[in-house]
């Protein structure tokens, strides 16, 4: 299988083996490889009950060591929660939330690849994601959290055995952290922002709902937005089933930001093409708490080409949906509970969407949090 890094600026390539974050340009990297299309008259009968069962479209193959990596991540529940509403229940994964998506072909790559030792940052769930996906590939972890993380979360990613590496200050400075031991060490740098092959993860729960909805997808999706791993990735999933011809159009992408921390937003109203720095003025949703994504323009391009919108949830209306999806029997992490607030505002905002089929995630199990 030929697969390349490319930049999305110069245009320029590298072969995975380069362990390339970054052009030399300092441009980001897509990933360029030869997919084929699922064939779901296959995997709806695959007794691989798991994201690989999608390996046509994955950037690794049937006798790789994916094998000898998963921990059955993927194909969990889509539930109804109100007519024409349904919940994708991420928590089901083996660390509790969907980073395991990407972290698993990612790690998985990195098995492939001979590394042996990887550094990643997060704002706790991916990090507990490579954390153990490398304790199951016997790859080393050092992992940049901010010293204001879930006791939680940090418990679970000392728990897999990675060497925890706690920064003060902004997530901005958590990323600066691990940026500089990568640059000065040359460890492999297993970003869920800067790696592309995170997103060939994620878009899995796209698959998965187009499969559970008997071949078709929702009019919309709700995603929360950050650093944008799941929403790029299901931004790459619609499009891989446009172009095979299994869809005709794209579902809308409605993205969530956290008020307190809303730079896509405020680009998105501006009709900016870049997404600007804004202060983090606090906000309980840690897991979209971005005030610089640096995937920010690719994100805007997701939503606009979908034509979606962003909302903005106060943490007063993301304590509130928390406690209501509780009470409906669903206890998830802070940060989930903004994707069913936001429900009730698109649906003022777009009532036509009460008519039609709506899928959120959510995101990570309520024990995660403090």
């Amino acid at each position: 299988m030929v697969m390349n890094y490319i930049c999305v600026e110069c245009k320029s390539t590298f072969p995975l083996e380069s362990h390339k974050w970054k052009c030399d340009c300092g441009g980001l990297l897509n990933l360029e490889f030869d997919k084929k299309p699922v064939d779901f008259s296959k995997t709806s009968i695959s007794k691989n009950h798991s994201l690989w069962k999608y390996i046509d479209t994955l950037p690794l193959e049937e006798a790789d060591v994916w094998q000898e990596v998963t921990m059955g991540e993927g194909d969990t529940p889509l539930i109804k929660l109100a007519e024409n509403l349904y919940a994708k229940a991420e928590y089901y994964m083996p660390t509790l939330s969907f980073k395991d998506r990407g972290a698993a072909v990612l790690i998985a790559m990195a098995k492939k690849l001979g590394i042996d030792r990887v550094v990643a940052d997060s704002s706790g769930n991916a990090g507990s994601a490579i954390a153990a996906f490398g304790a199951r590939a016997g790859i080393q972890c050092d992992i940049f959290v901010a010293d204001s993380t879930s006791d939680k979360k940090i418990k679970q990613i000392e728990a897999h055995g990675a060497v925890i590496h706690k920064i003060p200050g902004t997530r901005e400075d958590v990323a600066n952290a691990a940026i500089a031991m990568v640059e000065d060490t040359q460890v492999f740098y297993a970003s869920h922002i800067f790696n592309p092959l995170f997103w060939e993860g994620t878009k899995t729960y796209v698959y998965e709902i187009y499969e559970q909805m008997d071949g078709k997808l929702p009019e919309a999706f709700i995603i929360p937005v950050g650093n944008g791993t799941l929403l790029i990735g299901a931004y790459i999933a619609f499009k891989e089933l446009l172009d095979n011809g299994q869809i005709d159009k794209m579902p809308k992408i409605l993205a969530v930001q956290a008020t307190a921390c809303a730079p896509i937003q405020k680009a998105f109203l501006e009709g900016e093409n870049l997404v600007s720095p804004v202060e983090n003025n606090g906000t309980l949703a840690e897991g979209i708490a971005i005030a610089a994504p640096a995937r920010g323009s690719e994100i805007l391009k997701a939503v606009r080409e979908t034509n979606g919108d962003i909302i903005t949830i106060t943490d007063e209306e993301t304590m509130q949906a928390r406690k209501e999806l509780a009470l409906k029997g669903f206890y998830v992490e802070i940060t989930s509970a903004v994707n069913y607030a936001a429900y009730s505002k698109y649906v003022a905002k777009y009532p036509e969407l009460i008519d039609q089929k709506v899928v959120l995630p959510l995101c990570g199990a309520g024990i995660k949090s403090n």
